[in-house]
């Protein structure tokens, strides 16, 4: 009975896992008005193609962090999700990538939840990162 329950319990966990590394994201910076001052904008967010969600998803967090000034705040957005995998830009507004005579890293975190807030249940976390300037 325990070899079982191993078991049963095993491919639960292969079966979950394999589904929450296959959630991926993907963007770029089309669009966005070039800033290299250290004073970003608000702007629109990026499309975002979503590949992959985790099964229950119905709300995905986006969040911006310059990995080269990770202390920095970009913010970023909650958006509904829908079955077309593709997350639109004006979804929601952050502060842009905007790093100071030169070239930062920033890195989008995406995470999919079965809820809007903070009650959600954590389903998956996906990451995309890109140099700006490119």
């Amino acid at each position: 009975m325990i070899k079982t329950l191993t078991l049963c319990s095993l491919l639960i966990l292969a079966a979950t896992t394999a589904s929450a590394s296959d959630f991926k994201i993907s963007f770029d910076w089309s669009g966005l008005k070039r800033c290299t001052s250290g004073s970003p904008n608000t702007v629109a967010n990026p499309q975002f193609i979503i590949k992959g969600l985790p099964s229950g998803t119905e709300y995905v967090k986006f969040k911006l962090r310059d990995r080269n000034a990770p202390g920095y705040n970009h913010g970023g957005g909650t958006v509904k999700v829908n079955s077309n995998g593709k997350v639109a830009k004006n979804a929601f507004k952050y502060k842009s990538p905007c790093p100071p005579g030169g070239s930062h890293t920033y890195e989008w975190t995406a995470t999919a939840t079965d809820k809007k807030g903070w009650g959600g249940k954590k389903l998956g976390i996906a990451k995309a990162s890109r140099r700006y300037p490119e």
